[in-house]
């Protein structure tokens, strides 16, 4: 699990997630047929989207990535297909390693903070869950953008 593979994962997952949801989206708007692709998708792609967010922290602050590349890594979420584009871009530049680079004695609590989560594996994967549960169940209460 480097930090490579993770946010690669990440990003295909949520650029993949997003085809999907627009693939749905044509069938119901486009075709008028059914809106079962957008109830399907939907969701889906809210998961990977707020996990794809979440990741683009870790890695960011592990990866020491400057605040402006971390808010395009965000901002990249939300045109389709442009995580991949951003974790294509981010590699060629060098900003994404095999290796974490943070340790309890990092220069920032952030980068100690990421540390932590990554000596403590079970912790980390039980919160990372229950933060996507938590932001995905505020997205649903919230509702989808064109709702009123």
């Amino acid at each position: 699990m480097t930090p490579r593979n993770v946010f690669r994962f990440l990003a295909i997952t949520e650029a993949i997630t997003w085809l999907c949801l627009l693939a749905g989206m044509f069938v119901k708007y486009g075709v008028g047929t059914t809106e079962l692709g957008v109830q399907i998708a939907g969701p889906i792609h809210g998961v990977a989207f707020i996990s794809y967010c979440l990741a683009t922290f870790v890695v960011g602050i592990d990866q020491g990535w400057s605040r402006g590349r971390l808010v395009l890594g965000l901002f990249s979420a939300v045109p389709p297909l442009m995580t991949v584009w951003f974790e294509r871009r981010v590699e060629r530049l060098g900003g994404l390693d095999d290796a974490w680079h943070s340790r309890h004695d990092s220069p920032t609590a952030a980068q100690r903070a990421v540390c932590w989560l990554l000596r403590h594996h079970r912790q980390a994967i039980v919160g990372f869950v229950v933060a996507v549960a938590a932001l995905t169940g505020l997205a649903l209460l919230v509702g989808p953008p064109a709702s009123s």
